[in-house]
């Protein structure tokens, strides 16, 4: 089948986005390189440069709630746009204080705290821009622009930094976010049922913060209300178990089982950044139904393989290999569940859902790194990654005995917006 990609950009809103996005991605290329090597030139430490992993995880747990509520209730068009102003404010701040790393931690969290707010409003507008037979090749485009950023302006962003200090990496992300929320003020959406406030809600003050203790919760109740959702989250949260660690000791792999200096290590990312370019590519052109079990799961029995490789081999040409494979699978399986579950949450809780969604892969997330460091000193790094690809082969497993309803033409429905 020919690659569908050229249908979603003759949607003027759908382009907005991408443009958006692919904006503040390459600003964040600059930023990801720079903020640890500045964390670790103020502190010296791998603990610092973890420290900043952490301010970046907190917020996420805190405010998931909140932030899907909000999303649901307000435009999430207008919580993006907001969410971008207030991070470039506080990018923008970074090379004024850059040298107190008590500030940098701060500014690092409210980041995260803005982020919060702008993914789960991403994931719940994408849906109404394109129909959902369009889903996969819609998130496709915008993962695709994404890490061919990353893979072309990281190097550049490492020289910047070396040639002329972390300020101009820093403010070069800002600009990003102040133009991201430019194009997105160009993007106008059709009216939606919203949910309107209960009557106790407008008269009582009460009523109003019940109300939104209610709603910031229900995300968790629709996933646990809901097979399919039931079972997605439970795939997320194997994987951040698998991947939380085995993501950061990787460079530790590379050194003690691969006998890899940081050159080498170099080449295993690329790898993977390779990989996970090919992937949507290959997934433009054989998928437009995101409820397909084996494009949703498989993914995750591919990864699981590859870190059952990791542990076993101690040839970095084999590593190298599965490290691209691995890449495929990232990409392709952050494409298909992505779609899949825009496809399955209600819109009234799409927000809602997605926040929940961002918090188990944080949760997870932490747990594994906390738990992974352990192990990884305990008993060996290799074993880490033999419980991390047992971790995805379970998720893989369990998504394989889920029956997903398959998609019907009535589902397809068209976009609902228009630009200036």
């Amino acid at each position: 089948m020919p690659s569908r990609l050229p249908k979603v950009f003759t949607y003027p809103a759908y382009r907005r986005l991408w443009t958006a996005s692919t904006l503040s991605r390459w600003g964040d290329a600059f930023h990801t390189v720079a903020l640890p090597l500045l964390v670790l030139h103020l502190t010296g430490s791998g603990l610092g440069v973890g420290t900043v992993v952490v301010a970046e995880i907190v917020p996420v747990l805190l405010l998931a709630p909140v932030a899907g509520a909000v999303v649901d209730r307000v435009s999430p068009l207008k919580v993006m746009i907001t969410a971008d102003l207030v991070r470039a404010a506080l990018v923008a701040v970074l090379p004024l204080v850059y040298g107190n790393i008590g500030a940098v931690y701060a500014i690092a969290f409210g980041l995260s705290a803005a982020s919060v707010f702008f993914n789960p409003a991403t994931g719940a507008l994408l849906p109404r821009l394109v129909g959902e037979k369009e889903l996969v090749t819609a998130n496709s485009g915008i993962w695709t622009a994404a890490v061919l950023s990353q893979i072309a302006l990281a190097p550049a962003a490492g020289l910047l930094v070396v040639a002329f200090g972390f300020a101009p990496a820093f403010l070069i992300n800002a600009a990003s976010f102040v133009l991201s929320a430019l194009v997105l003020g160009r993007l106008l959406l059709t009216a939606r049922p919203s949910t309107t406030p209960h009557h106790d809600e407008a008269v009582h003050p009460l009523g109003r913060w019940r109300r939104w203790a209610h709603q910031a919760g229900g995300g968790i109740h629709l996933i646990a209300g809901d097979r399919l959702l039931r079972t997605l989250a439970a795939g997320q949260l194997l994987t951040a178990l698998s991947a939380g660690a085995t993501s950061a000791l990787l460079v530790v792999l590379a050194a003690d089982r691969l006998g890899l200096g940081p050159a080498g290590y170099g080449w295993l990312l690329a790898a993977i950044g390779v990989g996970a370019a090919a992937g949507p590519l290959l997934v433009l052109r054989r998928v437009e139904d995101p409820r397909r079990p084996l494009l949703v799961f498989g993914p995750f029995a591919l990864r699981g393989g590859v870190d059952l490789t990791l542990a076993a081999t101690t040839n970095p040409i084999v590593a190298g290999g599965a490290l691209a494979a691995y890449g495929v699978g990232t990409s392709t399986g952050a494409v298909t569940f992505t779609s899949l579950l825009q496809a399955t949450a209600p819109e009234t809780h799409r927000g809602r859902v997605l926040a929940a969604f961002d918090m188990l892969w944080q949760t997870g997330r932490l747990a594994s790194l906390l738990v992974g460091g352990l192990l990884a000193d305990t008993i060996g790094v290799h074993w880490v990654f033999l419980g991390g690809g047992i971790l995805l082969l379970a998720a893989a497993a369990l998504g394989f005995a889920t029956r997903i309803r398959p998609m019907t033409g009535a589902q397809d429905s068209q976009p609902d917006t228009t630009v200036h």
